[in-house]
This record gives C-alpha cells, sequence and structure tokens, in this order.
C-alpha cells in the first residue's frame, strides 16, 4: 500500500506549506509576503535586473513576477527605470526605503529560518541545502501550464 505521508513529494510540499507560512507571520508587520521577499532579495544581490533577468534567476514565471514588481512598486520599494541599452526593456531598481529594508526583512527571514530547522543540527541544514539544490535540477523558469 502507498504511504502518502512517507512520500518524498507530500513531504516536500508540506514542508514548503509550514517554511512558507513561518516567512509570511514574520513579514506580516512588513505587509510583504515570502514571494515578495524573494524578489527584494534578489534585487539586494544585484540591483538593476530586468524582468527577464529576475524570472531567470528567482525561477518565477514573468506573468507571476510582473504582478509581484507591480506590489512592490505601490509600495514603494522598487522602481521599473528605462534599460539604457535596450529600449523594450526596463531594469527594476531598489528605492532608497526598498534599500533600507534589507537588514529588518534579513532578521524576519533569519528567524524563521530558525524555526523552521530548530529540530536540525547545522550538519542537517547543510545536507537539507545541498539535497534541495541537487532535487531543484537545472535552473529553468517553470511556466504555469495553460489550460
Amino acid at each position: 500500500m502507498f504511504d502518502i505521508e512517507k512520500s518524498v513529494g507530500f513531504l516536500l510540499a508540506k514542508a514548503y506549506q509550514r517554511a512558507f507560512a513561518l516567512v509570511k507571520e514574520e513579514m506580516e508587520p512588513y505587509d510583504l509576503t515570502p514571494p515578495q521577499f524573494g524578489v527584494l532579495a534578489f534585487l539586494w544581490q544585484q540591483d538593476g535586473l530586468t524582468q527577464v533577468e529576475l524570472s531567470e534567476k528567482s525561477q518565477v514565471d514573468r506573468t507571476t513576477l510582473g504582478g509581484l514588481i507591480d506590489r512592490l512598486e505601490k509600495c514603494g520599494l522598487v522602481e521599473r527605470c528605462p534599460h539604457p541599452h535596450d529600449r523594450r526593456a526596463h531594469q527594476i531598481r531598489l528605492t532608497p526605503k526598498g534599500k533600507s529594508m534589507e537588514a529588518p526583512l534579513s532578521i524576519c527571514s533569519n528567524r524563521a529560518l530558525a524555526k523552521f530547522t530548530s529540530g536540525l543540527t547545522n550538519g542537517d541544514v547543510a545536507d537539507l541545502a545541498r539535497i534541495l539544490d541537487i532535487l531543484r535540477g537545472d535552473k529553468r523558469i517553470y511556466e504555469k501550464p495553460a489550460f
């Protein structure tokens, strides 16, 4: 008999749900969602990416990413700026407010991670990250199927 509760797919889904909920709880005082935090985190690493570059790095499809950027723009955290070499593209740039959020939001993220991994040793966490990176596979964008 198939034991769903021991299935890797089921366990990954439930772990994701728990991690998402913990990050969401930490981000609530800032009125941000975990996916919005993820976009900001990529921009803290490399500000001024185009939407296409950001989509590729984050593995979020362009339509979903466009909505995330719209909401971050409304919050005054990012802005779309004309690309200096490509008239068709815009660079997504952090505003001063967006830059200033790196420290407090990183603390929130680290607190959520500490809660999520509280039953693991540092070695376990490193092993988990290594295994998840393998399972992530090639870093392509996973487009939503059109039905």
